[in-house]
């Protein structure tokens, strides 16, 4: 055991007691995204890095920090860490601009961040998420925010809290990053390495910052102050002002957090978060927004976007994992060839079977058939010799000798 090799700091297996609950996620983001009409899209892993630099931001950490990049061939190739991008690159590939408005697609699959692993995020974490393209109206962002909504309720997650803010449009938004500037200037050398650089760059990531010196610097009156006023042009103001009206006439409930300006460049107008107080301080458990400009900014037309993304392994640690689904039935018999037959006979017409493969002594398999499955099928010399099968329902030791040919209909009963 010494020589051992084991998975990779930030890295998990997904092991098969688990795997039900997982299922449970992709089956109900299916079933939930296809009532709002979103087709499922599946992008590459790999992609080229400059994907991410032109549309994630050359001033976020993850871009900065936590790519996984490599050269290959004089090229820089990059594990994806995060899907949105990669979505829009395809939208933008396949020509489908073209399409009749709004295209809606979703996702599932794993990401790649070289971050410090905490509760319910690691370094390939799953993420399952939704982009909506050729909409510029709050409709387009109302129906992303109720979409995630009613995905968590789906899953039984009600204690949520909604929060939404928006950054308004590249004009608008300028004056408020001179504001922001203005008003942390005296602060300036009482800010953390992070914000120190961004301050530049990009002053309203600073108001994302999770170190406790810069929020409390962010709390003082005089920023509050700037934070929490009115910037926004006209336009926008009236884009945020439907999006509420919207919200409230679906009974979504939200909160607004001027703070709120999300770790991407890409985003404008609305940003959102969705909110568990089950997770301690790094609670969200969803996060999206509006990104009018990327498509273009990839070499695409100019075309209007709002979308979201969900950790799955944080909604896994928020859910209850189900019962272990049971086989329909286990074969228990001396004639490892009859129940082998058996086996093959009735999984052909849809049940899930299994029999002893190392042919153990009766007792012993009946032993097995009570803990994996609802019947056991025993098929001793008599049944073999008559073309029955003994049927004992699991739960409640009843026991019955059918015809073979009778068996699915009698499980399935």
């Amino acid at each position: 055991m010494a020589n051992i090799i084991k998975v990779l700091k930030g890295t998990k297996d997904i092991l098969p007691q688990e795997i039900d609950l997982w299922h449970k996620l992709e089956k109900n983001a299916l079933e939930i995204f296809s009532r709002y009409g979103y087709k499922e899209i599946r992008t590459p892993i790999l992609e080229a890095t400059e994907l991410f630099a032109r549309g994630v931001g050359d001033t976020t950490d993850i871009v900065n920090k936590e790519m996984y990049t490599f050269e290959k061939s004089e090229r820089s190739l990059t594990l994806r860490p995060e899907n949105t991008a990669g979505v829009v690159r395809s939208f933008i590939e396949n020509g489908m601009s073209r399409l009749s408005t709004p295209v809606k697609l979703w996702y599932k699959g794993p990401m790649f961040r070289y971050e410090r692993p905490q509760a319910g995020r690691q370094r390939q974490f799953h993420q399952v998420g939704v982009e909506m393209f050729g909409i510029k109206e709050p409709t387009a962002d109302a129906e992303a925010i109720l979409l995630a909504v009613n995905y968590l309720k789906s899953l039984g997650l009600n204690d949520l809290e909604v929060e939404i803010n928006s950054l308004g449009c590249p004009k608008c938004r300028e004056e408020y990053k001179r504001r922001i500037k203005e008003v942390l200037k005296p602060e300036f050398d009482n800010l953390c390495e992070d914000c120190q650089n961004r301050y530049e760059k990009n002053p309203l990531r600073l108001l994302d910052c999770k170190v406790e010196t810069c929020k409390a610097i962010f709390e003082k009156p005089e920023i509050q102050k700037v934070i929490k006023s009115d910037f926004l042009c006209e336009e926008c103001a009236e884009h945020y002002k439907d999006l509420k009206s919207y919200l409230t006439r679906l009974n979504v409930k939200y909160v607004e957090n001027k703070l709120l300006v999300r770790g991407l460049d890409y985003y404008n107008r609305t940003v959102f978060e969705i909110k568990s107080n089950n997770l301690g301080s790094q609670n969200a458990v969803c996060g999206g927004g509006r990104y009018d400009s990327l498509v273009k900014q990839l070499g695409g037309e100019d075309t209007p976007a709002v979308g979201w993304a969900m950790g799955m392994e944080r909604l896994y640690s928020l859910l209850q994992a189900p019962e272990p689904q049971k086989l329909d039935g286990y074969i228990v018999s001396n004639s490892p060839a009859d129940a082998f037959e058996l086996a093959e006979e009735l999984r052909s017409q849809g049940l899930n079977i299994e029999f002893c493969l190392a042919n153990k002594k009766f007792t012993k398999q009946l032993e097995k058939a009570s803990k994996v499955a609802n019947y056991a099928l025993i098929l001793g010399d008599d049944e073999i010799k008559d073309g029955k099968v003994s049927v004992k329902d699991l739960s409640n030791s009843n026991q019955v000798t059918i015809n073979r040919c009778d068996v699915v209909k009698n499980i399935r009963k």
